[in-house]
């Protein structure tokens, strides 16, 4: 019996204002690595549904680098930490090294595949030259007085590394081993933030917040000239050579991305993001890569809000943008079609999207989005409903992917949300909020407890309370709710509740972690107490179509599928999502299961073995 991992439908790059996000691509230009929440994730550029996600940190993660072989990885944490492992499988750790006392900006590797520099914030120093395998010292880091923000390393002997720092300085270092051979200062007016050896080892290049791009010798490190004076109007965050050599690109806070040729020290492309002569700091490119090893000339940028971009020599607009959400996914819901073909997520900064599960594609909703975290989503005749703390309920045009129409304001924080029969239910601390054709019909009030979960299918309405009961009220043609049982066993509040898709069953889960299925036909009789294997808060269960079988997921970080016939048997899939699992359902016809949660990745397992 067994849960099996599918498809890891994965989290976008973490992004932060202001600050360059480093991309790494392989040799063969094939897959794509970058830090988000906890994890690093390695994904195919041509498939980005085929993923790895490393899950070797215990902090934030804040840059991943492939060695030039593309058989190892090393990332970096907000603690100072860099490991290095196996990209292949993304398993493997070969070693954990602390190189300084806070966070890693960037990480390069040499041309043989054997050291690593680490450069960051730290209060001894601000960053490190180790070997790879070992984590021995083959040099040092020094001449600059404030945060380094990036380094890069020459690809051929002789051993040549750049250091770019806040204090506007670029530290040139001669190894291996590794130390300081000169600096130069003056030349940029702001923070530098990206530097870049060419793959021919002969030109090296620093760009900054003074929108400066300098030129150097890449041998010696001495200053030739500045280009494209005037052309970007926004810091420039990052910077990614061809494998010309004659080329390179630059991504800057002004939305643009710009393809320059160096000799000429002119720009041949600009790509511009967002609406022409609009200011939008979410389409800020942050990041940029240009993957070598590849024939049709590809260049992925990264925005602001985690977009990876796709761009091609001579076409004006990207081909293809790659959506998620890189922050903690707080719901999931199931389209309204029934076939568990589409999938709804919001997560913790409000944003919603909308994933097709057979092809792994995510796509941000349209329109004005929540501005917090999104509590709940609930699905039906080709709409989706969701709730937020921003004290909303939105209402989504399946068909479209679209907001529609105004967003209905609550009278408190909502608690949950859930549709049957062409009516709203909301839940707050004062009671349910129902509504129909998009408008507020009525309201239950409930005063011996707080309502934290509520399901509904047909006429019937569950509501779970913080006295530990479930209440089951039965919804008459207008917007009365009528209660017409009540179960009082659970040992801990109510989290989750879910109806099987007759009706004849509701699951409630509970803060301890325990479940308990009740018959709606026979006064919530209890059909089962045994499933009882979370060790934290269930935060969502789904049932199949047949009401055979379920599925849960909980803080723990656990995902369990649960047989109704045998209750005593289960399978799992443990640790399914760093930082807890928010959301489940089943997809692909009930074939498969979706999960999601606090790494902002969505999942999809193959379920097996289940009696």
């Amino acid at each position: 019996m067994s849960i099996t991992i599918e498809k890891i439908l994965a989290a976008s790059p973490v992004t932060a204002r202001g600050q360059p996000t480093q991309l790494s691509t392989d040799a063969k230009g094939e897959r794509i690595a970058y830090a988000s929440g906890k994890s690093i994730f390695v994904r195919s550029i041509d498939d980005p549904s085929t993923c790895k996600q490393y899950t070797g940190h215990t902090a934030q993660t804040t840059v991943a680098k492939f060695s030039p072989s593309g058989f190892y990885i090393a990332s970096g944490d907000v603690s100072g930490s860099v490991r290095v492992w196996d990209a292949i499988e993304a398993v493997n750790t070969k070693g954990e090294y602390h190189i300084i006392s806070g966070r890693i900006n960037d990480i390069a590797w040499d041309g043989d595949s054997q050291r690593i520099i680490a450069v960051g914030d730290g209060r001894e120093r601000f960053g490190h030259c180790i070997t790879a395998d070992s984590g021995n010292s083959v040099g040092e880091v020094s001449g600059h007085s404030k945060v380094i923000n990036a380094v890069a390393l020459r690809p051929m002997r002789p051993l040549r590394a750049a250091t770019v720092s806040d204090d506007m300085a670029m530290c040139f270092l001669h190894g291996a081993p590794f130390k300081f051979n000169s600096k130069s200062t003056g030349l940029h007016k702001g923070f530098v933030l990206g530097t870049a050896f060419s793959p021919d080892g002969n030109t090296l290049v620093t760009v900054g917040a003074d929108k400066r791009i300098q030129i150097y010798d890449g041998k010696t490190g001495e200053p030739t000239r500045s280009i494209g004076e005037g052309e970007h109007t926004g810091s420039i965050f990052a910077v990614s050579w061809a494998k010309d050599s004659k080329r390179f690109v630059t991504a800057s806070a002004d939305q643009t991305v710009k393809l320059w040729d160096v000799e000429a020290g002119t720009v041949v492309q600009t790509w511009k993001f967002g609406e022409d002569g609009s200011v939008s700091i979410p389409d800020q490119q942050v990041g940029v890569v240009w993957p070598h090893g590849r024939s049709d000339g590809l260049i992925i940028s990264l925005s602001l809000n985690g977009d990876l971009n796709y761009l091609v020599e001579g076409n004006p607009k990207p081909i293809k943008a790659v959506q998620g959400h890189n922050k903690s996914i707080t719901a999931l819901g199931v389209g309204s079609d029934g076939k568990g073909q589409t999938l709804w997520t919001g997560s913790f900064d409000g944003r919603v999207c909308n994933w097709d599960v057979s092809s792994g594609v995510g796509t941000v909703v349209d329109g004005q989005s929540h501005t917090n975290q999104v509590t709940q989503f609930a699905s039906s005749t080709g709409r989706a409903y969701s709730v937020g703390w921003d004290d909303t309920l939105r209402i989504v045009d399946e068909s479209a992917n679209t907001f529609a129409g105004e967003s209905l304001k609550l009278s408190t924080q909502p608690k949950g949300v859930a549709s049957a029969d062409g009516r709203v239910y909301v839940i707050t601390a004062e009671g349910v909020e129902i509504y129909a054709k998009d408008q507020l019909a009525g309201k239950l009030d409930i005063t011996d407890a707080q309502p934290t979960a509520i399901a509904a299918q047909g006429s019937l309405v569950a509501v779970g309370l913080s006295n530990n009961a479930v209440r089951l009220y039965t919804a008459d043609s207008g917007s009365k709710l009528t209660k017409s049982h009540e179960a009082k066993n659970s040992t801990a509040a109510i989290s989750a509740l879910a109806f099987s898709k007759d009706g004849s069953l509701l699951a409630a889960g509970n803060t301890a972690g325990k479940i308990y299925v009740y018959k709606t036909g026979s006064g919530l009789e209890v059909a089962t107490d045994r499933w009882s294997a979370h060790t934290g808060r269930v935060t969502s269960i789904a049932w199949n179509d047949e009401g055979t079988h379920a599925v849960s997921g909980a803080l723990d970080t656990n995902v369990l599928a649960w047989s109704l016939a045998k209750p005593g048997s289960r399978v799992k899939a443990l640790n399914a999502h760093k930082d807890g699992v928010h959301g489940v359902a089943w997809v692909d016809g009930g074939k498969k299961v979706a999960s999601a949660g606090g790494d902002a990745a969505v999942k999809v397992w193959g379920v097996g073995g289940l009696p």
